[in-house]
């Protein structure tokens, strides 16, 4: 298994910094007003990473970047690197709803809902229409121009974008996301937090040592798996009481092993909100055998 890239290779559009970045509430305000085209007041942070888990059933979110202007208004930011398609869209349903959820915890009346932005930032098109922008309102089916009014908006950007669809302030943000850095104002400062985190060493501690957890996490699922792979092997060779009997058990445990190894390893990841991408880094798998391996978790098949 490869190991996790070293804090200097990473981007801003890896998790643990994009982050970071976002820790700093003048980047963060500034991003939203370039995003938005409205003005962003002082932000509150609520929580580094936001864990919405309302009852023990229901499944449970950690959330990117979670902020609250002064005006009440809740803004959810995610930096999104694997293309899940339909489950991403129905991601944007089922946050707004914990949001929701969190937000009426206090009791407040319906009509005190605060207005919501979740904010998907992808490095691909997600709906295939070569636009950089992507912003989701309810509406009228019958009357196009009658909107619901419920606060509530999903924007979904697409750094790969090639429409004219965006100003040249959010598609320089957009490029840097990409890897271009431009001589933009913002993205100069982006790109400065970038390298002061980067030089930190308290940060470049915290990294080694979540890299560090998650490498053992990988051993401690990977020893385990292949113990009772070679447990259940030799017991099939016993019982076949016959040397090529137990050679082929002993090869078929170390198999099973190595596949209930994978499968620990990544529901250890899954469960510290890893999506695919990061798990195909950190394991060495290929992206579609860890997707294949998630889809068997989650359905839960054996």
């Amino acid at each position: 298994m490869r190991v996790k890239k070293s804090i200097d290779d990473l981007t801003i559009q890896d998790d643990y910094l994009f982050k970071k970045v976002m820790k700093n509430p003048e980047i963060c305000s500034k991003m939203l007003e370039r995003i938005l085209h409205i003005k962003v007041g002082k932000i509150t942070y609520h929580e580094e990473e936001k864990s919405l888990d309302m009852t023990l059933e229901s499944k449970g979110v950690r959330l990117d970047v979670y902020v609250q202007d002064e005006g009440g208004t809740v803004f959810n930011i995610e930096m999104q690197t694997t293309n899940y398609r339909s489950e991403l869209k129905l991601r944007g349903r089922y946050y707004q709803g914990m949001i929701d959820q969190d937000l009426m915890e206090k009791g407040e009346l319906y009509n005190q809902l605060n207005p919501t932005y979740i904010i998907f930032i992808c490095p691909f098109d997600l709906f295939d229409r070569q636009r950089h922008i992507y912003t989701f309102k309810n509406i009228c089916i019958e009357d196009p121009s009658l909107e619901l009014g419920d606060k509530a908006t999903k924007i979904f950007l697409n750094s790969k974008g090639t429409a004219d669809d965006v100003d040249c302030e959010l598609k320089a943000f957009l490029d840097y996301v990409d890897g271009i850095v431009s001589n933009d104002a913002f993205v100069q400062k982006i790109h400065q937090e970038v390298h002061d985190i980067k030089n930190n060493e308290k940060w470049r501690r915290e990294y080694m040592s979540i890299t560090a957890n998650m490498w053992v996490m990988q051993q401690e699922a990977r020893e385990e798996g292949l113990a009772k792979g070679m447990a259940e092997g030799l017991e099939k060779g016993m019982e076949k009481g016959m040397e090529k009997g137990m050679e082929k058990g002993m090869e078929k445990g170390m198999e099973k092993g190595m596949v209930e190894s994978s499968k620990r390893i990544i529901g250890n990841m899954l469960k510290q909100q890893l999506d695919c991408s990061q798990i195909a880094i950190l394991t060495g798998m290929p992206e579609k055998e860890v997707q294949a391996v998630v889809a068997e978790l989650r359905t839960g098949k054996n």
